[in-house]
């Protein structure tokens, strides 16, 4: 019985690399709608952020990722997309925020929070790495100062072609 229960729980971990990102509509800050399929990289790896106005650990780790998040752009052609969860009547907080944070990310509404659903995501902040191809290879919840460095390097061996699982 245990072996059965470390084989299910190893293919589990095997389908996680096989994931592939819903087809969901969000918005852009200026309102426009957007498939989350069309906004990913398919030149290098995708990081997408999970986050809410409200949610100081979210504010945290988008904050401390911004200087890896620049150069992995330019070294590895890594693309961050950070998507809100927060509902209609708290968006209008998004844009002064990303404006008043300096982020330069691509930030996208998931107002419904239908991505987050489909995903199975329960809490924010959590943070996916998907490949060029758009399968999801590393899931992360929550934020603890430091968290940012290991979330550069898994991007780093996404980009090399590697399974950061191992």
């Amino acid at each position: 019985m245990k072996q059965l229960l470390t084989a299910i729980a190893f293919i589990g971990l095997f389908q996680l690399g096989a994931q592939e990102l819903p087809s969901t509509m969000l918005k852009t800050l200026d309102g426009q709608s957007i498939n989350i399929q069309d906004a990913i990289s398919d030149e290098g790896p995708t990081v997408i952020s999970f986050w809410a106005t409200w949610c100081k650990p979210c504010i945290k780790e988008l904050t401390a990722f911004m200087d890896y998040a620049i150069d992995l752009e330019e070294e590895v052609g890594a693309k961050v997309l950070a998507v809100s969860i927060d509902d209609s009547r708290n968006s209008a907080r998004v844009a002064p925020m990303v404006q008043g944070q300096g982020w330069e990310y691509t930030v996208l509404l998931d107002e419904n929070q239908d991505l987050k659903r489909n995903l199975g995501i329960v809490n924010v902040p959590f943070t996916l790495v998907l490949n060029k191809e758009g399968e999801v290879v590393w899931k992360h919840s929550g934020y603890s100062p430091g968290d940012e460095e290991e979330l550069a390097e898994v991007v780093e061996e996404v980009a090399a072609g590697h399974d950061p699982s191992h």
